[in-house]
Parts: C-alpha cells; sequence; structure tokens
C-alpha cells in the first residue's frame, strides 16, 4: 500500500531518473513504470510488460535504486514485477552495495550484459546471457579489450576501423557504414566487436548493443511470442552503435526480413553498424541480395591467419597477462618460439596451449620444459591445411588461360570461345569450394542451379574421355592451390 508520502518521494525519485538518463530514455523505458508499495526496506514497482521489466532490471537495476537511496537512505531492495500478469511473477531483487560485497547487481543476473552505459562494467567472464522475454544484448567477457589485442600486418586494417568506430561520438558523421569485418575462426572477431562495445561507450554518451547472431534470433522470436515487436524493434533502431558477431548463423526467413529492416533503418539515420561473420557477405548464401548489397557497400574487411611473428606477440602478450595472476608461472623464450612455430590454426589453439603449460606448472611445480611442450601441445600441431580456394580466383585464373575476361565468364554470350571457359570454372568452382550450386550459379551472372549441374557433368564427362582438357585442369588447380 502507498502512502502520499510515498508516492511524493516516488515523483522525486523519477525527477531523478529523467535527469540522469535523459527525456527520451526516461519515456522509453520509465514513463509507465509505477509504485505499487514500499514496505520497510523494500520498494515494490511494476510495468506493464514482461520486455520492460527485463530491460530494466538487465540494464537500470542499479540507477533505479540508487535514486531511491536518494530520497530514502533506508531502502536496500527494488521488486519489479508485470501489472498484466495473472499471476505474481518471481521477482528479481536490487540489493544495496552495503548489503553484498562488490558492485551490486541483479540477483541472480548474469555479471555483465552486452549493453554498455558507462555506469556499469564486468569483473569477471559471464557464465550465461541474461535469461528473459524481448531482447537483451550477449554478455561480454571483460579480458577482449583494445588493450589486450595484439595488432599484426594481418589485422591491422581491421583493428583501426574498429578503434575509429570506438572513439566516435555522437553526432559525428559515420565513416564506413556497415563495418564488416571476416575471418576464421579464432583470428579475433569477436574480439574486436566486443572491445567496441566496452570502449564505445565508456563515456555513457552513445548507447552500444553487442548482439551474437543467435541471440538476435532469440530477441526476436520471443518478442513475436510475447507480442512486444515493437519494443524489439524501438531497442534496436534507437541504439546509436549496433553490433552482430556471427552473422553466418542467422536463420529463419522473418528473422531474416527484421534484419535487413534493422540494417536499412540504422544505415539510413546515420547509426553505426558493425558485423563480423566467417565470410564476405558475397558468400552468405542465406542473405538476399539487397543485404548482401548493403552489407558489401561499407568498409568489408579481412582478418587473416596470424603469422609466426604475431603469433609469438600474442603469446607473449599472454603470459604476461597470466603473470598478474600467477607470479611464477614463467615460459622460456625458446618454447614460446617453439609453440610459435608450431600451432599455428588459430588464437585459441595458441591460449590452450599456454592454458596446458600454466595448469601443469600450477599443479606438479616443475619447470616448463621443451620436452613438456612437445608433449603437452603435440594434439595442437595440425598438418599444413591446402590454402582455401575463392570462387573469384577461379575465375581470374580461367579467363586468363583461355584469353577470356571475367566479365566474359558472368556474361550471357553462348560463343564457344567463352562457353567451355565458364563450364571448367563452375566445374571447378564446385569441385574447389564448398559453395552449393545456386550460389556458384548466382557467383556466374545469376544463373540457375541447373546450369551449373549441367556444366558439372559435362567436364566430368570430357575430362574422362579428353587426356588434353584433364591436364589443362590439372594445371589450373595446381596454380589456384599454390
Amino acid at each position: 500500500m502507498t502512502t502520499i508520502n510515498h508516492q511524493e518521494r516516488w515523483t522525486r525519485v523519477k525527477g531523478r531518473l529523467r535527469a540522469e538518463v535523459g527525456e527520451d530514455i526516461f519515456s522509453s523505458w520509465f514513463a509507465r513504470m509505477e509504485l505499487e508499495s514500499v514496505e520497510s526496506e523494500t520498494v515494490r514497482l511494476s510495468v506493464p510488460t514482461r520486455f520492460l521489466k527485463s530491460w530494466i532490471q538487465s540494464h537500470y537495476a542499479e540507477r533505479v535504486l540508487a535514486c531511491w537511496q536518494g530520497e530514502e537512505p533506508l531502502v536496500r531492495r527494488i521488486d519489479l514485477s508485470v501489472r498484466s500478469a495473472m499471476m505474481r511473477p518471481a521477482t528479481v531483487a536490487l540489493r544495496n552495495a552495503a548489503a553484498a560485497p562488490a558492485v551490486s547487481r541483479i540477483e541472480p543476473a548474469p555479471t555483465g550484459f552486452g549493453m554498455v552505459n558507462g555506469h556499469s562494467a564486468l569483473s569477471a567472464p559471464p557464465a550465461t546471457t541474461a535469461g528473459h522475454d524481448g531482447i537483451g544484448g550477449s554478455p561480454l567477457d571483460p579480458r577482449l579489450t583494445f588493450d589486450s589485442f595484439v595488432v599484426g600486418r594481418s589485422n591491422s586494417l581491421a583493428h583501426a576501423a574498429a578503434k575509429q568506430v570506438a572513439s566516435a561520438r555522437r553526432g559525428d558523421p559515420v565513416m564506413f557504414n556497415p563495418l564488416y569485418v571476416h575471418a576464421s575462426v579464432g583470428l579475433g572477431k569477436t574480439h574486436l566487436l566486443q572491445a567496441i562495445a566496452w570502449a564505445g561507450n565508456a563515456g555513457g554518451e552513445r548507447r552500444v548493443l553487442y548482439l551474437t547472431a543467435e541471440k538476435f534470433v532469440y530477441g526476436f522470436v520471443s518478442s513475436l511470442r510475447t507480442q512486444t515487436t515493437m519494443a524489439f524493434k524501438e531497442v534496436l533502431r534507437t541504439t546509436d552503435v549496433l553490433l552482430i558477431d556471427d552473422l553466418q548463423f542467422l536463420q529463419g526467413k522473418s528473422t531474416f526480413a527484421e534484419f535487413s529492416h534493422t540494417l536499412n533503418a540504422m544505415i539510413d539515420a546515420g547509426r553505426q553498424v558493425v558485423v563480423a561473420a566467417d565470410r564476405p557477405p558475397l558468400d552468405l548464401e542465406n542473405l538476399d541480395d539487397r543485404v548482401r548489397s548493403r552489407l558489401a557497400g561499407g568498409l568489408v574487411v579481412e582478418m587473416g591467419s596470424f603469422g609466426e611473428d604475431l603469433r609469438l606477440e600474442i603469446l607473449q602478450s599472454r603470459v604476461t597477462s597470466a603473470r598478474s595472476h600467477h607470479a611464477d608461472f614463467d615460459v622460456p623464450a625458446p618454447v614460446l618460439s617453439f609453440i610459435a612455430k608450431s600451432v599455428t590454426h588459430n588464437g585459441r589453439d595458441l591460449e590452450g596451449a599456454l592454458n596446458r603449460l600454466l595448469a601443469h606448472s600450477k599443479l606438479t611445480g616443475q619447470p616448463i620444459t621443451m620436452e613438456l611442450a612437445e608433449r603437452e601441445i603435440r594434439d595442437l600441431v595440425r598438418p599444413q591445411e591446402p590454402r582455401k580456394v575463392k570462387i573469384e580466383e577461379i575465375q581470374r585464373i580461367v579467363a586468363r588461360r583461355y584469353n577470356v575476361s571475367r566479365g566474359d565468364l558472368l556474361s550471357s554470350r553462348r560463343t564457344a570461345n567463352v562457353v567451355r571457359p565458364r563450364q571448367i570454372a563452375m566445374y571447378l568452382a564446385k569441385t574447389l569450394t564448398l559453395r552449393s550450386l545456386p550460389e556458384i550459379g548466382r557467383r556466374f551472372g545469376g544463373r540457375d542451379h541447373t546450369t551449373v549441374l549441367h556444366a558439372v557433368r559435362k567436364i566430368e564427362n570430357l575430362v574422362g574421355n579428353d587426356l588434353a582438357l584433364a591436364e589443362e585442369i590439372e594445371a589450373i588447380k595446381r596454380e589456384l592451390q599454390e
């Protein structure tokens, strides 16, 4: 039960909130919050939807509590519920920092959230994402910052572009939009996106939202189920910097449509979008041509594999970091050089190698030797993989060998001097890449998959009977794989 005195305090609390977060944010998230009762040290508030409840709990809990304590210092707990529910939902306590160690947080929420607002920070890697309907940011790892990112020739452009995005201020013109970063697994895409999330909103001026593609899908589907789609759209499109990780995992026709609308709305409004995926936009088969074109129209940056020098720098950086917690951890320089030379696949394997050495050092107390390193990382030393071949490379080399242009291969010309090289290029695209027939057809001037299948079968039959053609194709393969 509320009294006039409590309602007056609530009015002043709302005034504090409005002054702290600004009129736009207050109107979006707090205008429909109501005071239900004040009982001893607990204030009970309510909102009309589960989405609002979840968002406020995830992003503004400590502010609400602090504003109440500014009016009533004895308040140590706030319970937030949904007014429209038939039954009172489980509440989440917001406890006073004096009553619990470290920074006060929603309990039992994870230790961090993807939306950074300059007033809260992670102190440990989160174990899970926020469990609620609607959309909340994916969790951030406090280790993935610009300070811990090791720059080398293969990632310097991506790093510079990410730093520019993170350092921009609200109202600054957007230099490249979207920023699209692609790389194989373990080469630092997620590290860069999370570094932007941590650094980009350090002053609390901009709203930065980091989402994995899986979290985007979950948020959209949840908003459909709970009939909060408009709120979902509002969250995304009023964000200043939207970071989408692992775009290749985006699934579902309606989800693709929503992503397309969000992408267009944000770019048209001058809001920054940053996307990471494991391949360039033109190779994402699930996206329609308009989205592909919009993604490719910004700055597309590839992060290449680590060279040996960069791998050694990464290892040295990780050893230095480990010593802040394990002062006696020591890896001799020859051992680090051996790991850098032997573990070539990606950064995660490098981390795994060091973790094994650290575990051995802490559990046995024995020094780290070359023999130990050779034994511990044996399964991380992978055979050299063949170079990945791109369809564009196939088209370029085939065109040069048969004295036609790449444009001829993509054109509708049906002359013999163009048809045969085009069929050979399609055959090589099918045998040397993992691309599907429809994708190959699209990359050859928008042809139907049946055209590609016909070309592949045609060349397969010819190779079996024409030794000269078979030798030509083998020569092209060798050139592509050098």
